[in-house]
């Protein structure tokens, strides 16, 4: 694509500023958990209609709109991002802070939602000079690992070439984008261990079996698999969120409930791993004469960008910030993302685009005082575009 083609690129993303952020704003006053954002994509569907860009419903929450290129047949391309919001307060103060107690887009995905639509109104005007296909996936449910699946399983991504997909970034400065081939997120499994003891008087500790104090030792027991059962050159996170039991002082406890996070790179140490949680709890609930039922969610698969994907983004995102500015060995991430459903499908990359200008826009994502520069936004629109454009004149 000619130097001038893309400032004219820049121009029209520019002249979408207040449209991006308003939207953004939009969003991010009103946010909706996982397989909730029923507001969030009716808003999503009526700037789709408005630009006048078709679109079919996937599942309740989700949408794939299309763009055909006026050149004649060529690759699909897919776009992607994702909407949902997280169950958690919003403490940033600001005059678009989340109008739902409890709810808050923590993570940017409000972002990912408008710079998409910024992008697919520039995209609109330019379907004269590209040949083949964009679509554009509005994603629910990612932190919950729900919402591509929607997408991968109902068949409508089946004949797609090529993915793309962006998330904004706290850790990063603004004006930096990240575009690292190979593993960059890990996968996600999301564990559930309820331990069923027997109730009692605590005085009498003998005529119980404390499920307390059994799902206590577990979840010391469980910190032993990445110290003791896999290789120190593999990357694991075995974590745990959530210990609850109990319902008063004196009775022994009947039943805990331990939920916990596998993370890994290596879809055989991920095997491994699992197994050795089942099974360390399994014993060391037998150990105190106690049970146990295990439950596994597959969340995400690991995220491994393709080489020459990173490549092409790599040259796609100097065009808008310039080479110096592209980080190509970001380090990998245990954070998991299901943007990894659509690699499955076809080779692609995920990019992150820096947001962090000052204080206010440092907090780490899933704070409760996350927010972004907006200027971000603009970057995030001009990189799905100029990517897009450059895949298709060029496909791989």
């Amino acid at each position: 694509m000619s130097t001038l083609t893309q400032q004219s690129i820049h121009e029209q993303v520019a002249a979408q500023e207040e449209y991006i952020v308003s939207l953004r704003r939009h969003f991010h006053q009103h946010p909706e958990v996982s397989l909730k954002e029923y507001k969030t994509i009716q808003r999503i569907r009526e700037e789709l209609e408005e630009i006048g860009i078709p679109y079919v419903n996937v599942g309740e929450t989700g949408v794939l709109a299309t763009l055909e290129g006026g050149k004649g047949p060529g690759p699909k391309l897919l776009l992607r991002a994702d909407i949902d919001a997280l169950p958690m307060d919003d403490r940033t103060g600001t005059p678009y802070a989340s109008v739902h107690p409890g709810v808050n887009h923590a993570c940017g995905h409000d972002g990912h939602a408008s710079a998409l639509l910024g992008a697919a109104k520039v995209l609109k005007e330019r379907t004269a000079d590209f040949a083949g296909t964009i679509v554009l996936a509005f994603q629910p449910a990612e932190e919950i690992g729900a919402g591509a699946r929607q997408f991968v399983r109902g068949g409508f991504v089946d004949d797609v070439d090529h993915v793309f997909g962006i998330h904004l970034s706290s850790r990063n400065p603004l004006g930096k984008i990240i575009a690292t081939p190979g593993p960059s997120n890990a996968s996600c499994d999301i564990f559930k261990i309820t331990v069923h003891g027997k109730s009692g008087h605590v005085s009498n500790p003998d005529q119980g079996r404390d499920a307390l104090v059994s799902a206590a030792a577990i979840v010391t027991e469980l910190q032993t698999i990445v110290a003791r059962e896999v290789k120190p050159s593999d990357e694991v996170v075995v974590g745990i969120g959530v210990l609850r039991a109990g319902t008063n002082y004196n009775i022994i406890a009947n039943e805990a409930t331990i939920e916990g996070t596998v993370r890994t790179f290596d879809p055989a140490v991920r095997q491994q791993v699992l197994e050795a949680v089942e099974r360390i709890a399994r014993l060391t609930a037998e150990a105190h004469r106690t049970s146990i039922e295990f439950s596994n969610y597959d969340a995400a698969a690991p995220l491994i960008n393709d080489e020459r994907a990173a490549e092409h983004a790599f040259q796609a995102a100097a065009k808008i910030v310039g080479a110096e500015n592209i980080i190509t060995n970001a380090p990998k991430s245990m954070g998991a993302d299901d943007f990894a459903d659509f690699l499955a499908v076809a080779p692609g990359i995920y990019c992150f685009v820096g947001t962090q200008s000052s204080e206010q826009t440092a907090f780490n994502h899933h704070h409760e005082q996350f927010d972004i520069d907006e200027k971000g936004l603009l970057h995030a629109a001009e990189l799905h575009v100029t990517y897009a454009l450059d895949y298709l004149e060029n496909p791989f």
